[in-house]
């Protein structure tokens, strides 16, 4: 009896063990779900197409997980317009609320970085950073005066359209642009540029738990983001590689070592792999650049230097046509990107660099190329004009000979006796024709 109301009890203990496990499992499940999410991007590179594209996913993801906020930690020279302008246009239609985050000490968001920084719910910068500097810079060259006018009247007018309905200072904000102003974080502030300086994260949160911000539609809304959790989004490989290629020093090696590869291809064709490698890296040079604003005048240059190195090499010369091509080589790779920031642009050692080892590497495959087509193959009977031989038998004038281990058949100018030697000085067709060593004549020997 004892031995049954002992297992029962043993049986009631691990019921009550199961249940309060399962409880508190409940209870961690639902603190959990009730700790407020943040999604946050790093943005720490130029404003370009992969950039844009990196803030998209974000945006997108932070809407479909129902993130309370998205942070976007942005440390950004600025870049291209167009890319600047779909991202502000992503954050304007964000459901979920962003705060752009000038962040640690020593980033800055200039140029198109400010008009992003100004675009954001929250704008928040780190001490020791900076903002501002966004006056536009052409791309493609300047215009004439009219035309500067109206892109930077455009600019302005885009800028205010967004900073007036976040209730920031508008004439601070286009000074930026109009004059090339920039603001320390406390310069942002008391301007009213931006809404916050934080020393991290966590401060920052904490100071806007409980805050109620103005959407850019007019509605309000207050946060809750005490003891939020951060959930950093991982960039996608696609959109690493992407942006590891979009830079233009890596693009332009990609371009002429695939050119080199090609070249090497058609001259050893059956290899296949420089073949295949080199239109794989060509594709991949091509497909960056076309994301990148690129000057035809420099693609010209480009052109210019491929003949000018190809002349050279196939008609010689004292090297002034390949120094010709190295330099409108090297001047087609520094203007080829019309970079808006000095960070787009491509590197000037990078360029020398690429240049004379183009060229001459060009200069030197061509030139080899071309004495290999202009020498003529010799076999059989023309192969022996030159070579010494012996007479096997009295040549009478016809007779044998004994030529680099073949026997053939000979005639002499004049009799030879056998085993004298002879060299060979034609042919005709099978027949060998030879004279005596000592009949050439040498120079220095006289007539």
């Amino acid at each position: 009896m004892g031995r049954a109301n002992g297992k029962r009890w043993v049986c009631f203990g691990q019921i009550a063990a199961g249940l309060w496990i399962a409880l508190a499992l409940c209870f961690h499940l639902h603190a959990e779900n009730q700790q407020p999410v943040v999604d946050k991007l790093v943005l720490d590179d130029t404003i370009q197409p992969v950039s844009a594209d990196e803030l998209d996913r974000a945006i997108a993801r932070a809407n479909s997980d129902g993130a309370h906020v998205l942070l976007v930690q942005m440390d950004t020279p600025g870049g291209l317009v167009e890319s600047m302008r779909a991202m502000v246009a992503a954050i304007l239609a964000s459901h979920v609320p962003v705060i752009v985050y000038v962040s640690p000490s020593g980033s800055r968001a200039g140029s198109a970085g400010f008009f992003i920084l100004e675009s954001a719910d929250i704008a928040a910068m780190a001490p020791g950073t900076e903002a501002g500097a966004a006056h536009v810079v052409f791309e493609l060259g300047k215009p004439d005066a009219t035309e500067e006018e109206k892109v930077e009247n455009d600019a302005e007018a885009f800028l205010r359209s967004y900073v007036t309905r976040r209730g920031r200072n508008t004439d601070a904000a286009v000074a930026a642009v109009k004059s090339s102003h920039s603001y320390t974080p406390e310069e942002a502030l008391n301007q009213h540029l931006i809404d916050m300086i934080a020393n991290n994260d966590a401060a920052l949160l904490n100071s806007l738990d409980g805050r109620e911000i103005t959407r850019i539609d007019g509605s309000k809304m207050t946060l809750h983001l005490a003891g939020a959790r951060i959930e950093v989004l991982r960039i996608s490989l696609r959109d690493e590689l992407l942006g590891w290629l979009v830079n233009p020093n890596i693009a332009l090696l990609f371009l002429v070592g695939g050119a080199l590869l090609i070249y090497l291809e058609f001259n050893s064709p059956g290899t296949i792999v420089p073949g295949a490698l080199g239109t794989l890296m060509v594709l991949l040079a091509v497909f960056a650049l076309n994301l990148l604003p690129i000057r035809y005048t420099a693609v010209l240059l480009l052109i210019a230097a491929i003949v000018l190195l190809l002349l050279e090499a196939k008609f010689g010369g004292h090297g002034a046509l390949a120094i010709a091509g190295i330099v409108c080589l090297t001047f087609g790779m520094l203007t080829l990107v019309a970079a808006p920031v000095p960070e787009m642009g491509v590197s000037p050692l990078v360029a020398i660099s690429i240049s004379v080892a183009f060229g001459l590497i060009t200069v030197v495959l061509v030139r080899l190329a071309v004495r290999a087509r202009r020498r003529k193959a010799r076999i059989g009977a023309e192969a022996m004009i030159g070579c010494e031989a012996t007479a096997m038998e009295s040549l009478t004038p016809q007779g044998h000979v004994l030529v680099e281990g073949e026997i053939w058949r000979a005639v002499a100018s004049a009799s030879v006796a056998a085993g004298s030697a002879v060299r060979v000085i034609g042919h005709d067709e099978m027949l060998l024709r030879v004279e005596p060593v000592a009949a050439v004549k040498t120079p220095g020997t006289a007539a």
